[in-house]
């Protein structure tokens, strides 16, 4: 009884105190609804977009534009559930059968009320025709719709502007479609951005076009990447890695992704694949998939083919395992392909170790 009475008591002073906070939280609340609804009435929303710099452009004009560019449409309230509108609009409609996410978009600042005010018809139909026409196949609009749906409030003439320029750089039919698709920023850059970042690659690491080309083709994303971002991670790659100028353009070409990483990451990795597991420049040039591996994947593998007496790099040596296939496939795809042993083996190894 002296327990219970002690919890009762405890319960009751908590009640008392849950009942203060929760008075002075609507009070608060009150004040800041009464605020909003003067202050709302007089501030635009900005429109923003991904961390990709194609903000500096495109995201800049006025917020009123964006509100108001296409002409009549229905009045809607402000909003961040887009989903309570979609029974009243044909576009959103139209949009959740492409397969978009809006509830992706209307997490996003402005972009939610900006989709809303699309007119399906003027603004979106004449822009999936011109993907259509450039090879991009409709399963992948949904995807590229969410990721960015500022792409149609870009001009057509500018969109077959840029493109152009890409036909002009001998970018064959199938690579345009794959850089719109992979990359649905791309086109949001204007052609005079683009020479120069294709410029900035092919000058810093010497390619030739054709590999410029390859890079471009295979990772879209690193075009129009933060630029700042870029030239740490080269910084990292050339200076605290030591690769010589033409391993760090093989290494590139073969994996451009490489340069999004955060230089910590690659750092991280490189020590232990150099000191660990005794990896020459030249090796990690020809597996460039083992900088893009975790780390702690990379020591978990590598650990446990020492284990077996099986870590042998060396293609002059007996036994020898190619380092790409270290960081292939699942644990069972390792375990029994690379390891040569049994996935109950390896799961007791990563237990114990």
């Amino acid at each position: 009884m002296f327990f219970s009475a002690i919890r009762n008591n405890l319960k009751s002073s908590q009640n008392a105190a849950k009942y203060t906070a929760i008075t002075a939280q609507l009070r608060h609340l009150r004040g800041q609804r009464s605020q909003q609804v003067e202050v709302g009435l007089i501030t635009p929303t900005d429109v923003t977009t991904n961390q990709h710099d194609t903000a500096a452009e495109p995201t800049r004009e006025s917020s009123k534009e964006v509100a108001l560019d296409f002409g009549k449409r229905e009045a809607h309230v402000p909003s961040f559930n887009l989903a309570a509108y979609v029974n009243n609009s044909s576009t959103l409609k139209k949009f959740i059968d492409l397969g978009v996410d809006l509830h992706s978009i209307e997490k996003r600042k402005g972009l939610g009320q900006f989709v809303l005010g699309l007119d399906f018809e003027k603004n979106v139909k004449p822009h999936i025709s011109f993907l259509v026409d450039q090879g991009v196949s409709p399963d992948n609009f949904g995807r590229m719709f969410t990721k960015n749906p500022l792409l149609f409030k870009e001009d057509l003439d500018d969109l077959k502007t840029r493109v152009e320029y890409l036909k002009s750089k001998r970018f064959s039919d199938e690579a345009r479609a794959r850089i719109l698709t992979q990359n649905p920023y791309w086109l949001m850059f204007s052609t005079r951005r683009v020479d120069r970042r294709l410029g900035y690659f092919q000058k810093e690491f010497r390619l030739s076009g054709h590999d410029l080309r390859l890079l471009a083709t295979k990772e879209p994303n690193v075009i129009t990447y933060n630029m700042e971002h870029l030239r740490k991670s080269v910084f990292t790659l050339r200076e605290e890695m030591g690769f010589s100028p033409k391993e760090l353009s093989a290494l590139i070409v073969r994996r451009p992704r490489l340069m999004m990483t955060p230089p910590d990451d690659l750092i991280e990795r490189f020590s232990y694949i150099h000191q660990d597991m005794g990896l020459s420049h030249a090796q990690i040039v020809q597996c460039p998939e083992l900088l893009a591996s975790r780390e702690f994947r990379l020591r978990e593998r590598h650990e446990f083919l020492k284990l077996l007496g099986r870590a042998q790099y060396n293609p002059q040596e007996d036994l020898y395992i190619s380092p790409k296939t270290i960081v292939e496939g699942n644990n069972f795809y390792f375990v029994r392909n690379v390891a040569k042993s049994d996935l109950e083996t390896f799961e007791l190894f990563l237990k114990t170790r």
